[in-house]
């Protein structure tokens, strides 16, 4: 696609941002996708293009959702924080407390804060399980709790990829009593009336668009890459293609069993708007509502842990729930905190600059060392204009 017609608005002083956007799409392979930024509360681009489904030429609507991966892991950290300002949930307290089962086979005493930072030693899970049992939820949470630590909790953290969703997700429907995609929908989503969905009803199946998996030039490096991925005998390949080696990056996403199971840590499908309008909630008030207050918000973005991730293989920097910069990409501003999500969707808020971000997309690109070169252009085009116009 050379050309392409982006929608929507942009404010007066932005419209660099919506060059670099069709950029992407003349230079990067882009096929479809959407960007929103919020500005003190109030949106100030909100724009998409391409195509939602390629084969049908289904354009990309102002209503398109579109699975964003672990961005979810962002919006299950907003409402894990949301608990821990309420006083509901106790970060230093074991999960044990809430979740009397998970204490076996030594995890005791693995407090709250090293689930919400990776530390806690459960990446991948041994079990035997299909995909029925993990949209069942139930046979995964019972997985967890008698599952053994990959390695001694609190000495190294390393990428929960799925496990993390699981592990919030459950000390979520402990303390609250609801599904965690309940419970956000009631407390996050429509409060500020986002279009968010974990666990998306099949009512919504013809506006979601297609993923389409990422695209390799080399098919020996797409192989590698898979094996890489997959491999049990390593716990990154544990961890990813787990749990029971049942997860790629493929067409799998696009069944109705993924769409509507809840894993909060990789299957919400959202827009761009509802992305950054909730992180703008975090950081201030939007429309009447806040999500987070500041002195939770200065609590969920101290750093728990940094440096080389042992699952991942990268550095990486998490506070509780939250990717913290430098993971964030190089343009995200020293305060800032987000999830980016497989493929190279990214949200994010810089609370220095009174700002939100989300990027979201359907042809995925992967890299494990890198933020995606799509969303990058266009945080760093919109923090250029915030330079300009302070």
């Amino acid at each position: 696609m050379n050309a392409v017609d982006v929608l929507g608005e942009i404010a007066p002083g932005f419209e660099p941002v919506g060059d670099a956007f069709a950029a992407n799409f003349a230079e990067r392979g882009e096929v479809g996708a959407a960007y929103c930024v919020y500005r003190d509360g109030r949106p100030v681009v909100d724009i998409w293009a391409g195509l939602a489904e390629r084969d049908v030429a289904r354009p990309w609507a102002r209503d398109t959702i579109v699975i964003v991966y672990s961005c979810t892991k962002g919006v299950t950290a907003v409402a894990a924080n949301q608990l821990i300002g309420r006083g509901v949930l106790d970060p230093d307290a074991p999960v044990a407390e809430y979740w009397p089962e998970f204490a076996a086979e030594g995890k005791g005493e693995i407090p709250v804060r090293w689930v919400l930072s990776h530390r806690a030693g459960l990446a991948a899970i041994d079990g035997e399980l299909t995909l029925e049992d993990v949209a069942a939820w139930e046979p995964v949470i019972d997985a967890i709790a008698a599952q053994v630590p990959n390695w001694e909790p609190g000495t190294q953290h390393g990428y929960h990829t799925r496990t993390y969703g699981w592990i919030v997700g459950e000390l979520i429907r402990r303390v609250t009593g609801l599904m965690p995609g309940d419970y956000i929908d009631r407390e996050i989503a429509t409060p500020l009336g986002l279009d968010f969905y974990l666990g998306v009803p099949e009512s919504e199946d013809a506006r979601i668009a297609r993923i389409y998996p990422a695209v390799w030039d080399d098919p020996n490096l797409a192989r590698l890459a898979d094996q890489v991925l997959s491999d049990p005998s390593t716990l990154l390949g544990r961890v990813m293609g787990g749990p029971s080696n049942l997860f790629r990056y493929d067409d799998m996403w696009n069944t109705r069993l993924m769409r509507g199971a809840q894993m909060p840590s990789s299957n919400g499908h959202s827009d761009a708007r509802a992305l950054a309008r909730m992180y703008a909630a975090c950081i201030g008030d939007v429309d009447g509502v806040r999500l987070l207050s500041d002195e939770t918000v200065a609590r969920a973005t101290e750093v728990q842990s940094s440096g080389k991730d042992c699952v991942i293989g990268q550095p990486l920097t998490f506070g509780l729930g939250f990717a913290l910069p430098p993971t964030l990409g190089p343009s995200a501003g020293p305060g800032a905190f987000g999830h980016s999500g497989a493929g190279g969707s990214i949200a994010f808020c810089d609370p220095d600059r009174g700002v939100a971000f989300a990027y979201v997309m359907n042809q995925m690109k992967l890299s494990m060392s890198e933020i995606d070169a799509r969303g990058e252009s266009l945080i760093a085009a919109t923090y250029a204009v915030l330079d300009e116009h302070p």
